[in-house]
């Protein structure tokens, strides 16, 4: 993962564009439709990988669910914010199930009121704890990113995106949707998600 943020961020840089900002967004947006990354060779970041999760960081992995039988599709390479931990697990907000233009807004909505600091770096994190999503709870409640991931189902280690590099992580085209029951289409999940917000 790191060959590719590095290369972006160097780019943008050389465009004097300010991160985080509407028109840097834009710009990443047309680099990123021109990017063809690969699943596999972004897992090698081995700086990068880790052996478990911590809540309020941002991370890749390959997941099998083990009841993609009756799922109507599922992703089997997630972008989760692990929002709360279990003894088998862990409840995330997966930020695939999502167009990338709701991605981006959706961090900017948890950016505004859950980030631990404004470093943009890798202390940031978002600050999750009981009260504060219990008081968020009908917000993600309505979200189709909420998704519960077991540990004897994940297939890898998990790729850590640290904050100056959520928005290159929430843009990439790396989303892997599969259905047990029928073909699917990475549209379809958007539009189905989008139901669900309006």
């Amino acid at each position: 993962m790191a060959y590719l943020t590095d290369r972006i961020n160097q780019q943008l840089a050389k465009t004097g564009i300010e991160p985080r900002t509407r028109e840097a967004r834009d710009w990443l947006k047309s680099q990123v439709k021109s990017l063809r990354p690969n699943r596999r060779t972004m897992m090698r970041d081995v700086e990068n990988l880790r052996n478990k999760t911590m809540i309020g960081r941002m991370y890749f992995f390959f997941y099998d669910p083990k009841t993609k039988e009756t799922l109507p599709y599922y992703d089997r390479f997630p972008l989760v914010l692990p929002v709360k931990r279990y003894i088998d697990g862990f409840l995330g907000l997966n930020l695939h199930y999502i167009h990338p233009k709701y991605r981006i807004i959706l961090l900017d909505k948890l950016s505004i009121s859950f980030l631990n600091n404004d470093k943009w770096d890798e202390t940031t994190r978002f600050r999750w704890n009981y009260p504060v999503l219990s008081n968020a709870a009908k917000a993600f409640e309505k979200t189709p990113c909420i998704k519960r991931y077991l540990f004897d189902h994940i297939e890898s280690r998990f790729l850590e995106i640290t904050a100056d590099q959520w928005d290159i992580a929430a843009l990439l085209p790396v989303e892997y949707f599969k259905s047990e029951q029928k073909a699917i289409t990475k549209n379809k999940v958007f539009s189905d998600s989008r139901k669900m917000f309006f």
